[in-house]
């Protein structure tokens, strides 16, 4: 509770006035003076009242690309038996407060009330708590109080239509070594072997058993599937911050562009983020909320690649997305995508900005 401007000058002037018709002898003024400072005190009085409303918000949608719009609902309810005085709700969105000035409303009505939210910058961004203000009918005092009402909003980076990454083996091939994981269906004929107790019978092969005179029995396996491992630079000073976004929107559309083709894919990042999704499009999220929170956070002389993830090259097509460093080298990438204004070269796509870097991987350049 705060007295506004209109209300110090009220009250200044009426103590004024009151103590100059007390030295003046003018009992009008002296008059004048205490009924300035009666309507302030009123005021004040007044103020202590809460409103009794009933408000909640809605988010939609939630999760949202970087630039694309996201609103806030307010839906305000008065449950009292007499009208409800206008006031105003604030809600903080991240570093932004968003003000929407409510109307009084009718017993037992209700109104809804759009505004939209930024989304502007990556990241995950909290909501509220909304608070609400009101004054008395003069202008004197305003009042606010916390309502609560958290919530979050989820800014992804901006996703560019971009193929998925093309290196692997793909299903029902007899090429390659065999997969980590069964595809149901997808089961090749590997080789031709002696029978061994607990094998199938019927996979027995009757012309190889009756060529050698031993039961053989054909083996079976899955080829390893295409899958996609990105490699992230988060080392301080490496990239600009702008460099930094087009980096992620690349990761990110990357991703999700394999996930949609049901191939697996593995994000890494020198900050020490290891998350792998077996080409389910529904766990997207595991890969999509590391790259919407991430930050230039690692120190700019750590390693491209943490120790413990730097060990063996990843099976599969790997990209790395960054600047320069020995472990590129050591991993044989088979992309590297760079924003440092390099001349490209056999394998790395030099690119001023996201949409460049995926016009040339879309278009087979690096």
């Amino acid at each position: 509770m705060r007295l506004t401007r209109r209300g110090v000058a009220l009250l200044a002037g009426g103590i004024g006035c009151y103590l100059l018709g007390e030295y003046a002898g003018f009992a009008m003024v002296r008059m004048i003076g205490g009924a300035a400072v009666g309507a302030v005190s009123l005021a004040l009085l007044l103020a202590r009242f809460r409103p009794a409303v009933q408000i909640s918000r809605t988010v939609d949608p939630e999760r949202v690309e970087r630039g694309r719009p996201a609103l806030a609902t307010l839906v305000v309810r008065n449950p009292a038996h007499r009208w409800l005085a206008a006031f105003t709700v604030e809600d903080r969105v991240g570093a932004e407060t968003r003000r929407i000035p409510v109307r009084s409303l009718a017993p037992g009505a209700q109104a809804a009330y759009h505004y939209e939210l930024p989304t502007g910058v990556r990241g995950r961004h909290a909501l509220g708590p909304l608070s609400l203000s009101w004054s008395d009918p003069f202008g004197l005092v305003r009042t606010a109080y916390r309502l609560g009402g958290d919530a979050e909003l989820w800014v992804d980076p901006r996703r560019h239509r971009v193929r998925a990454g093309r290196a692997g083996h793909p299903r029902h091939h007899d090429d390659g070594p065999a997969a980590d994981r069964l595809v149901r269906g997808s089961v090749d004929l590997r080789a031709i072997r002696e029978y061994v107790v607990g094998d199938e019978v019927r996979h027995l092969h009757w012309k190889a058993s009756a060529r050698t005179g031993r039961l053989m029995v054909r083996e079976y396996a899955d080829p390893v599937e295409a899958r996609l491992t990105v490699l992230l630079d988060t080392r301080a000073g490496v990239l600009s911050a702008e460099q930094f976004e087009e980096a992620v929107e690349v990761a990110a559309s990357l991703v999700y562009a394999t996930l949609t083709a049901g191939q697996p894919c593995r994000l890494v990042t020198s900050s020490g983020v290891d998350s792998v999704v077996d080409g389910e499009l529904r766990q997207a999220r595991l890969l999509l909320d590391p790259l919407c929170l991430a930050d230039q956070d690692a120190p700019d002389s750590a390693p491209l690649v943490p120790e413990r993830l730097g060990a063996t090259r990843p099976v599969g097509a790997l990209v790395v997305i960054g600047g320069p460093d020995d472990v590129v080298e050591r991993w044989r990438p088979d992309t590297v995508i760079r924003f440092s204004g390099i001349e490209p070269a056999a394998g790395v796509i030099a690119a001023t900005d996201a949409a460049d870097a995926v016009g040339q991987w879309n278009a087979g350049i690096g």
